[in-house]
């Protein structure tokens, strides 16, 4: 009979579950975990065997629940869908009541939410937590967004509390300096409880179109100051690392500037130009996307993010059309201003960031009322300020931001980012108009634009769509003249044509 000793299991040792599973350990938690394939278990303990905790592996998921505290707590890190589903039910019959199974994966908050309900009626907890920073946030300190009950999240809060990453509370600046076996302590931990069944995953999945925006728009910045101005990589590498010193903080800007930075070991020349120009996806953006379409929150910002992928991957088709379409040759000023460009491609690419952002957190608060979910906007800005891949010093703004109104309908509304798109939105039209007369495809920025002229407009021309829909369809209006909820119908067929109340 194996002994029960330790704190939590883990199973899947891939990469990021043997980093999480030595993040534990460096926090003199005692780990069991398991692989498929026993080979790799055994490879990957015998490699680490002086952790502060105890890291021990086994060869049966029999033992390897068995050595388990009680209440067990199991992480899952396998891919998702199928495989999640398979390892759970190979789980279940070896569990007891009360026993906790966190799915640590990039799973679909709607598969979460089937999942705890399945396991609470089987008397089992479940806990689906995503968790951002990959693989280096993992090993040191990863950003961790659980939902489940309460109860399961206070069995589990330890552990996670200690592990990640942290940030100074003062400032909110991520605080660094992790190394095997000497993690980072103190300041602000990076997790905190999201919500019931599957918010934690669902605030995943939208951190995950945020994402997607803000890769998008500083691919934007990079096209527009290498097309228009002509820098070579390098130069931009430079911008790029000028802006993380300001306002453009971020993991993003700073790896960017890293990258644009870089030879290329066998050419000599500029890494990213060895790079081909299609880029991949998993998934989550375009989950974030359908999402808001279906609950009705413009997103069209994270949309056209994953768009870009889309078109990015019709490779060959735009190598041809590349010979035959052309973009009109009128005349289009060169810019004589070197320096006021890259501050107006600054400032395009900050306002961009603001919208999307902003429509992230609305999506975010009409999923809490879809969901009966009462989510703590403040505490997610917070908890992505360090050890994610959106991790930014303008997080720290938004939560501020619902920290003055925890029922900020959106963020373009407080003070702070209505005082910087005021500032900067004469240089974000300016970068937009030069894209379209360059033909330079600007699709984040363009779409972040539009969605603030909408936002901010108090009369659409939808009044003409609705005429529209009522014409062909009998669709209805409502009256600028009555009372909302009121609907007419307009006998467009009759020769006197005649207005009825619907």
């Amino acid at each position: 009979m194996t002994d029960a000793s330790s704190d939590i299991g883990l199973i899947g040792l891939a990469v990021m579950g043997q980093n999480l599973a030595l993040n534990i350990a460096d926090h003199s938690f005692n780990i069991s975990v398991f692989n498929r394939t026993f080979a790799k278990t055994k490879t990957f303990v015998e490699s680490h065997p002086n952790t502060p905790g105890n890291l021990v592996g086994f060869e049966t998921i029999q033992d390897f629940v068995s050595s388990l505290k009680r209440p067990r707590k199991i992480i899952i890190l396998v891919q998702a869908g199928k495989a999640t589903d398979a390892v759970i039910d190979s789980l279940i019959p070896l569990l007891e009541p009360g026993d906790i199974i966190i799915d640590g994966g990039n799973a679909k908050w709607d598969d979460t939410i089937r999942r705890e309900q399945s396991l609470r009626e089987k008397g089992l907890q479940f806990i689906g937590s995503g968790v951002s920073g990959g693989e280096e946030g993992a090993r040191f300190g990863p950003s961790l967004m659980p939902g489940g009950s309460l109860e399961a999240w206070k069995e589990l809060e330890p552990i996670w509390t200690a592990i990640a990453a942290k940030v100074d509370p003062k400032n909110g600046k991520p605080i660094e300096g992790a190394a095997p076996g000497k993690p980072v302590t103190g300041g602000f931990s990076c997790t905190t409880y999201i919500g019931p069944n599957g918010a934690g995953h669902y605030v995943k999945m939208v951190h995950n179109g945020i994402e997607y925006g803000d890769m998008q728009m500083i691919c934007e910045a990079y096209h527009l100051l290498r097309s228009v101005l002509h820098l070579e990589p390098k130069e931009i590498g430079k911008i790029f690392e000028t802006w993380n010193h300001g306002l453009l903080d971020s993991f993003l800007v700073e790896i960017t500037a890293d990258i644009l930075q870089e030879k290329d070991p066998r050419t000599g020349g500029a890494f990213i130009d060895t790079v081909l120009d299609t880029a991949g996806q998993k998934g989550t953006g375009k989950w974030t996307s359908v999402n808001a379409l279906d609950m009705g929150v413009p997103t069209p910002t994270i949309a056209e993010a994953v768009f870009a992928r889309c078109i990015s991957a019709l490779k060959e088709e735009r190598v041809h059309a590349a010979k035959i379409l052309n973009h009109s040759q009128q005349t289009n000023p060169p810019v004589e201003d070197k320096d006021a460009f890259i501050k107006a491609v600054h400032d395009a690419l900050y306002c961009s960031k603001i919208c999307s952002y902003a429509q992230g957190f609305q999506l975010m608060r009409e999923a809490q009322k879809e969901y009966n979910w009462h989510l703590n906007f403040s505490a997610i800005a917070q908890i992505f300020r360090g050890g994610c891949i959106i991790r930014a010093a303008f997080l720290q703004k938004i939560t501020e931001a619902f920290d003055k109104n925890n029922q900020l309908e959106n963020l373009l509304l407080d003070d702070y980012f209505k005082e910087a798109i005021d500032q900067a939105q004469v240089n974000w039209r300016s970068v937009i108009a030069q894209a379209v007369h360059s033909g330079i495809p600007v699709p984040t920025f363009s779409s972040a634009l539009a969605y603030y002229d909408s936002y901010r407009s108090a009369v659409l021309p939808q009044n003409l769509l609705q005429a529209q829909r009522d014409y062909f369809g009998a669709h209805t209006y409502e009256r600028t003249d009555e009372n909302r909820g009121e609907f007419f119908h307009f006998d467009w067929s009759a020769k006197d044509r005649i207005e009825q109340k619907a």
